[in-house]
């Protein structure tokens, strides 16, 4: 299976109440990433995935979390799956192999903040 990644930048009104689950669509056979805020010292997403699709494994040098906004995901961490629905978070730690898997589609919330790592030894 091909996965079609799109990825979009988003630029939002500041200071106007939003619906975050609508801001970002369900395309077939994608993955679609919207980003919210970019910072140098972190950023925001909102995400889809439709059914089938997954991202491969990867590691980040920050931690990320996670918050579903709609549906099921499976959030694979270092080998082990965590199911999450609608309303439930996970923090995935820094350096850990971690991947995603739509055995339904869903959408969530991807944050990742950069700064103060520093002052952890």
């Amino acid at each position: 299976m091909i996965v079609k990644m799109k990825e979009e930048q988003l630029e939002l009104e500041k200071s106007k109440a939003m619906i975050v689950v609508e801001i970002i669509e369900y395309v077939p056979d994608s993955v679609v990433i919207k980003t919210i805020i970019k910072k140098s010292t972190g950023n925001i997403n909102a995400v889809s995935f439709d059914t089938g699709e997954k991202l491969e494994e990867k590691t980040s040098p920050f931690d990320k979390f996670i918050q579903i906004i709609d549906g099921k995901a499976e959030v694979i961490i270092d080998g082990v799956s965590k199911p999450l629905e609608t309303g439930e978070s996970i923090i995935i730690p820094a350096h850990a192999p971690n991947s995603f898997k739509a055995n339904d589609r869903f959408k969530m919330i991807s944050t990742i903040i950069k700064s103060g790592y520093e002052e952890v030894s």
